[in-house]
């Protein structure tokens, strides 16, 4: 320690003694001067013990930081003391801008130790919820040493950029209009609805905590103790508490144990079609691929839609969507849906040039040629998700039958419609599209997608049936029993994500032996697999556990083989590890597969 003594600036937190540091702790009590405003000294006055007190009100900090560099500069253990955080609106800076003007060096000055402690903004939040989530910042609303000018910048330039705001010294007895200019301010950027957290004495006596919204803010009471907090375009209220999503549901399905991205994959740049390296990417490859062939606005009854150019995401042309519904609704041709259709797709969901409107906020830029380019530059937007009319992520896969592989014009153009400029269109491996849309009223969606005769399944640990297209339906003597097992099994919840695939011939083409369950259709009766594994290092095929079962009984036993797993089956557990657990499977009994065996071949093959 320096021989002429010690400054150490205390940040003790909101107030209780539950939330002072045990830094914070010790250097008051190894302190021999305490200098503070009064209230802040009567809220750490049981934690003293005879040391010195130089106490002054309001607007006398200057005096404080002199007085404590002085009694420093004498030899003194000297506690300068913060609410909240001293670096934070507190006495930290204050301190260091006197000893600048007397021209204090690090190496041979008083000693200075700075304690940090709670902020505001942590422990309003936490009494509210998790609303700081995201980007924030907090803006003082007091113009004694700032003026309003510069106060007013910044919050409309924090209500622009979307940040959570954290509000301090909202008002006070004669500092009545700055909140209100303040309201009016972000409510040129945010909705009215948008969550606001109000928060009086934070973990003190007289605590109070009010959850509002930005329109009604100001009907409460707001004064020097209030920290307010104010959203973002996606804080969410749920059970009275304020919520600011992180992003997660942009890569994750928060109700799925496991998760479509492995861990390897997620901070893979295709995963990240917001980020800065995707919007890099996309404009390089838009650049090397150039401007791709218009698909053509009409086409005749016999004419074929052409297929998107392998940089579709980059520049496919096509009609405005406004257009695409009226088509549907007027009944034209199946041609141009579909040609529309496919260009959706080929962008993402989207025609090219909106589908980085979802991460970009932009509009897409129309050439004269009817080409549209993706818009690359924007600030990430994330979808919003909750109360206060901003809809909830909807996520739902949905195919044209279980057996049949083939989407009508009008249902792709119902997707195209419905997944719009925010929602997401998926293919996947299992001959369905993933739908993920904001939806205020997913049961509505779901009516007018199977109004279209779509299947409609839930995504994530359920059970999943799935078929070959029986040779384009023309051995179709297997098709009512994969329909009886999509209407009885599909989508019911399982232990895990668990398929139930069904070949209709005996040339087993779609692979079903590999799935969890595997069904084929031979010579007027079914064979039974169990226990696949598709995935791996050690993949492998189901195992053959009964032949020849005859048409009206195939299905009770799946259905069987399905309640048994759903009642023994361990969370997350996949089958074929709850086969190989129980051993017998509604009278199956599983088999170890034989061991490898090494041949050291003579010849070296």
């Amino acid at each position: 320690m320096s021989p002429l003594g010690k400054l150490l600036v205390i940040g003790f937190g909101p107030g209780d003694m539950e939330h002072i540091t045990k830094r914070a702790l010790d250097a008051l009590a190894e302190s021999e001067v305490i200098i503070g405003y009064n209230t802040y000294v009567d809220l750490i006055r049981p934690l003293l013990n005879g040391q010195e007190i130089v106490r002054t009100g309001m607007t006398e900090e200057v005096s404080r930081a002199q007085e404590a560099v002085r009694q420093a500069e004498m030899g003194k253990k000297v506690a300068v003391i913060s609410s909240g955080d001293a670096g934070v609106y507190g006495m930290a800076g204050l301190v260091y801008e006197v000893l600048m003007q007397k021209g204090w060096r690090r190496e041979d000055g008083v000693e200075v130790e700075v304690v940090p402690g709670i902020s505001a903004i942590q422990s309003c939040a936490s009494l509210l919820g998790a609303p700081v989530m995201h980007d924030a910042c907090t803006i003082s609303l007091s113009d004694h040493l700032t003026p309003w000018e510069t106060i007013v910048k910044r919050v409309e330039a924090a209500a622009s950029a979307d940040f959570v705001i954290a509000l301090y010294n909202p008002r006070s007895g004669r500092r009545t209009r700055q909140i209100v200019d303040t309201q009016s301010v972000l409510l040129r950027y945010r909705d009215p609805q948008t969550p606001v957290g109000l928060v009086k004495s934070a973990y003190r006596d007289r605590q109070q905590v009010i959850v509002t919204t930005l329109e009604d803010m100001l009907n409460h009471d707001i004064g020097m103790l209030t920290t307010v907090i104010i959203g973002n375009s996606s804080t969410m209220v749920y059970d009275g508490l304020i919520v600011t999503p992180r992003g997660y549901q942009r890569k994750y399905t928060l109700g799925a144990t496991e998760q479509a991205l492995k861990p390897h994959q997620r901070l893979r740049t295709e995963a990240e079609p917001w980020s800065l390296g995707a919007q890099e990417d996309r404009a390089l490859n838009a650049s090397q691929a150039g401007a791709a062939p218009a698909v053509p606005a009409s086409a005749g009854a016999g004419g074929t839609a052409p297929a998107p150019s392998a940089s579709g995401a980059a520049a496919v042309a096509t009609q405005a969507r406004p257009q695409a519904v009226a088509a549907v609704q007027a009944g034209a041709a199946p041609a141009s849906l579909a040609a529309e259709a496919l260009s959706r797709l080929a962008a993402g969901g989207k025609l090219p040039g909106e589908a980085s409107a979802r991460w970009n906020g932009q509009a897409p830029a129309v050439s004269g040629a009817g080409t549209a380019a993706v818009a690359v530059a924007g600030a990430a937007a994330g979808t919003a998700a909750g109360s206060f009319g901003k809809p909830a992520l909807f996520e739902v896969g949905v195919s044209p039958g279980v057996g049949n592989k083939k989407f009508t014009a009008r249902q792709m153009a119902l997707l195209a419609e419905v997944a719009g400029d925010e929602g997401e269109l998926e293919y996947t491996p299992d001959h369905q599209i993933v739908l993920r849309v904001p939806c205020a009223d997913p049961e509505e969606l779901v009516g007018r997608l199977r109004d279209e005769r779509f299947i409609v399944m839930p995504i994530g640990d359920v059970f999943k049936v799935k078929a070959c297209d029986f040779c384009n339906m023309e051995k179709d003597d297997a098709v009512p029993v994969a329909e009886h097992l999509q209407v009885v099994l599909g989508g019911l919840q399982a232990p895990k994500e668990t398929s139930i695939a069904l070949n209709g011939c005996g040339m087993a083409c779609y692979g079903a032996v590999l799935e969890d369950i595997g069904i084929v259709y031979r010579k007027g009766g079914y064979d039974l697999f169990l226990g696949g594994k598709k995935f791996g290092r050690n993949a492998h095929a189901a195992q053959p556990v009964a032949e020849g079962i005859p048409g009206d009984q195939i299905t009770d036993i799946v259905e069987n083989v399905i309640a048994e797993y759903k009642e023994k089956g361990h969370p997350n557990e996949r089958f074929h590890k709850f086969f190989k657990r129980v051993g017998v499977v509604a009278g199956f009994r599983h088999e170890d597969a034989p061991a490898i065996v090494e041949v050291n071949a003579v010849c070296g093959d």
